[in-house]
């Protein structure tokens, strides 16, 4: 069974210096602050506010958990909560982390984004800018 997805949001994440917090019994954590970005999409588009953060915590040698949750602001003015979570095996030849970002919303016109079900690409940002790349799919 294949399953269908649209490409709804693509976020553009500007990242700050690592803050190494170091070993921790859960792993490595390392605070990648988030300083700002751009993001659009299906009838969207606005600012990624600085002041979020990527808890990332290498488990092992192999695998890295990444914990996202920062603010989105569109460009008429309405935030957007979102955490984006997921996972990087260094085993596997596609560097992508695959996530699952969720959002937060008040009722208007973007509440969409609170009822469907999300998945997402994150990737290095192609930008001199330290960023990410976040790809967010609606599953259909």
């Amino acid at each position: 069974m294949l399953l269908d997805a649209e490409l709804v949001l693509e976020l553009n994440v500007e990242v700050g210096e690592v803050q190494e917090v170091g070993k921790t019994p859960k792993g490595f954590l390392r605070l990648i602050p988030i300083t700002g970005g751009t993001f659009s999409g299906k009838n969207i588009k606005g600012k990624v506010l600085s002041g979020g953060y990527d808890w990332n915590t290498a488990l092992n040698d192999e695998i890295v958990h990444a914990f996202a949750r920062y603010t989105l602001q569109t460009d008429d003015g309405v935030y957007i909560s979102i955490e984006n979570e997921g996972y990087l095996d260094s085993r596997i030849q596609d560097k992508k982390i695959k996530t699952t970002p969720r959002f937060q919303i008040s009722d208007g016109k973007y509440d969409w984004l609170r009822s469907g079900v999300f998945v997402g690409n994150l990737e290095a940002g192609k930008t001199d800018t330290p960023s990410v790349s976040i790809k967010v799919y609606e599953m259909k």
